[in-house]
C-alpha cells in the first residue's frame, strides 16, 4: 500500500472513491459540505434518509454524484463529535479501508477537518497509515493459495488545504513503524517448525545488511563462554540450538549511551517438563513475539533514521520436555552468578531474560527495556488491552505511557515493590523461579528480572495478553512495535539520554 499527500478539496480530487466524515448528531466535516453543495444536498439527502446515521462504524457509499471529480464519495460515521477521540480516529480510517469495495485502488480521505484534541497534522498522518497497514495486512505466505477476500485499497491519499511538510513527515513515519510492526507480525504468525532460533537469527542478519545494522549471532558454544547457564537451562530439552542474537543502530554520536531492548525469543514453548495443557498450545509458537517486535522496532527506526543508538539483544531457544530436560527442583546458575531454584520448567522467559539482561550492562546503557509475553497472570490483570509496564525509574516509566497513549498502543503501569520479593525465597538457592501460586504471578516475574538490572534504568513490558489474538481473529498483532518506535522518536527529538 502506498501512501501521498495532495493539495486538493473532496469534490474536486480524482480518485476511485473520496472518503469524507459526518457526526452523529448531524454535523457534516468541512470536506463533506463541499461534497455536499457540490452535489445539490446529496449528503444531506442521505442524512435525511437515515442511511448514513454519522455512528462510529457506519459508512455508505454513493455513486456518481454531479460536480463530483469522484465516482465514489464514502460517507464515514465519527460518532458524537464530543466524543471523538484517537482510537474513534484510527477506526474510522480502518472503516473506510474496509468499505471502500473491491472496485477502489486508490482512496483519497480528508481528515485534517475532523475533530480532535490535541493532535496536530503530523500525528493524523502517521496514524491513518499504521491504520490503514493493519488493515490490509494478510498472513498467506505458507498458503498454497493466496487470500483475495481482503481490503483491495493499494494507494491512499491523504488531502491536504496546502503543502504540509508535518503531515509529509507523518505518512513516511507511520509507513516505518508499519513496516516494523508487520514484521513483528509475520515472524510471530510463523509455525514453530520454520521460526526457530536459527531461522530468528538469520532474519536478524537479513535485516542487518538490509537496514546497515550490525548484527552478531551467538551459537551455543559462544553462550555457554558468557556463562549464561540460566539461558541454557531452557534449551536443554531441545535439539533445536538456541541463538543469542544481538543487533545493533547506530543514529548518534558514539559517545551517546544507547536504548537496550530485550527480547524474549521462546519460539515454542510447550512448558518443558511443567507441561502445558494441550488445548490451544499450538498458539505457543507466539512466545517469541518480544523477540519479533525487537526486530520490528530496529526496522522502523532504521528506517526513519532517527538519531539514537539502540541496541536490541535477543535470547532465542525453544523449551521441551525430553531426558536431557531441566527438571523442576534443578538449581542453575545466571550469567551473573545468581543461583536459580527451578521450581517451574514453565516460568522459563524470565530464566532466559535474566542472562540477556545482565549481557546488556556490557553496553553501558542510558536505558534497557525488555519485552515478553511473559505471564498467562498479566493477562488475567489486564486482558487483551493493555501491555504490563513493570519499571524501577518512574521517568522512564512514564516516558514509555505517553509513547504508549500516542502510539495508540496502550499500557498499564504496574508494581515491582520489594516486599513482593519475599515469595521468591529459597532454600536452597539465591531465589526460586515462581512465586506463591495465584498470586500476583506477573508481579513476582517482574520482581524476578527486577534483581538483574540494578546497574541501569530498566522497564518491563509483558505482552502475554497484547502480542497476538485468539479464535477467528488469531494472529499476532505486532504490538508493542508503535509504542517503542514512540517512545524512541521522542529521544531522537531531545538528544536521547544522557
Amino acid at each position: 500500500m502506498e501512501f501521498n499527500t495532495k493539495v486538493a478539496t473532496a469534490d474536486a480530487v480524482k480518485a476511485d472513491c473520496v472518503a469524507v466524515g459526518l457526526y452523529a448528531d448531524g454535523e457534516l466535516t468541512a470536506a463533506a459540505r463541499r461534497i455536499d453543495a457540490a452535489s445539490k444536498g446529496a449528503v444531506a439527502a442521505a442524512v435525511k434518509s437515515g442511511d448514513a446515521t454519522g455512528k462510529r462504524g457506519n459508512a455508505v457509499m454513493l455513486r456518481n454524484l454531479p460536480g463530483v471529480a469522484s465516482p465514489r464519495v464514502l460517507l464515514l460515521g465519527l460518532g458524537k463529535s464530543d466524543e471523538f477521540t484517537d482510537k474513534a480516529f484510527a477506526d474510522a480510517v480502518r472503516t473506510a479501508v474496509r468499505s471502500a469495495g473491491a472496485g477502489v485502488k486508490d482512496l483519497a480521505i480528508s481528515v485534517s477537518d475532523w475533530k480532535l484534541r490535541g493532535r496536530d497534522h503530523a500525528w493524523q498522518a502517521r496514524t491513518l497509515a499504521m491504520a490503514a497497514r493493519e488493515t490490509v495486512f494478510r498472513t498467506d505466505e505458507l498458503k498454497s493459495k493466496k487470500d483475495d477476500n481482503g481490503p483491495r485499497v493499494a494507494q491512499i491519499v491523504l488531502l491536504t488545504d496546502a503543502r504540509d511538510a508535518h503531515a509529509e513527515q507523518g505518512l513516511k513515519e507511520g509507513i516505518a513503524i508499519a513496516n516494523g510492526a508487520a514484521l513483528a507480525k509475520r515472524l510471530g504468525n510463523l509455525p514453530g517448525n520454520v521460526c526457530t532460533p536459527s531461522y530468528l537469527g538469520e532474519q536478524a542478519r537479513e535485516l542487518g545488511k538490509e537496514w546497515k545494522l550490525g548484527v552478531e549471532v551467538f551459537d551455543r558454544k559462544d553462550i555457554e563462554k558468557l556463562k549464561m547457564g540460566s539461558f541454557l537451562s531452557v534449551t536443554r530439552g531441545s535439539a533445536e540450538p538456541p541463538r543469542l542474537i544481538v543487533a545493533r543502530y547506530h543514529g548518534a554520536a558514539k559517545s551517546q549511551a544507547p536504548i537496550v531492548l530485550v527480547g524474549k525469543g521462546i519460539t515454542f514453548d510447550s512448558g518443558g517438563i511443567s507441561l502445558k495443557p494441550g488445548a490451544a498450545m499450538d498458539e505457543m509458537k507466539f512466545d517469541m513475539c518480544g523477540a519479533a517486535s525487537v526486530l520490528g522496532t530496529l526496522r522502523a527506526v532504521a528506517e526513519m533514521k532517527l538519531k539514537v543508538n539502540v541496541i536490541g539483544v535477543i535470547a532465542a531457544c525453544e523449551n521441551l520436555p525430553s531426558g536431557t530436560a531441566t527438571k523442576p527442583g534443578d538449581i542453575v546458575t545466571s550469567m551473573s552468578g545468581q543461583t536459580i531454584e527451578v521450581l517451574n520448567t514453565d516460568a522459563e522467559g524470565r530464566l532466559i531474560l535474566c542472562d540477556a539482561l545482565t549481557y546488556a550492562e556490557r553496553f553501558k546503557p542510558a536505558a534497557v527495556i525488555d519485552i515478553a509475553t511473559l505471564t498467562g497472570a498479566c493477562v488475567v490483570a489486564l486482558g487483551e488491552v493493555n501491555s504490563g509496564l513493570f519499571a524501577t525509574d518512574d521517568s522512564l516509566a512514564d516516558e514509555l505511557l505517553k509513547a504508549a497513549r500516542v502510539a495508540l498502543d496502550p499500557a498499564w503501569r504496574m508494581p515491582v515493590e520489594e516486599d513482593y520479593q519475599e515469595q521468591l525465597k529459597s532454600n536452597f538457592a539465591d531465589m526460586a523461579n515462581i512465586g506463591a501460586p495465584g498470586k500476583a504471578g506477573a508481579v513476582i516475574a517482574a520482581c524476578f528480572l527486577a534483581r538483574f538490572t540494578k546497574a541501569y534504568k530498566w522497564a518491563h513490558l509483558d505482552i502475554a495478553g497484547t502480542a497476538w489474538k485468539s479464535g477467528s481473529a488469531k494472529g499476532a498483532t505486532g504490538r508493542p512495535v508503535p509504542l517503542l518506535a514512540n517512545f524512541l522518536m521522542k529521544q531522537a527529538a531531545v538528544g536521547g539520554r544522557q
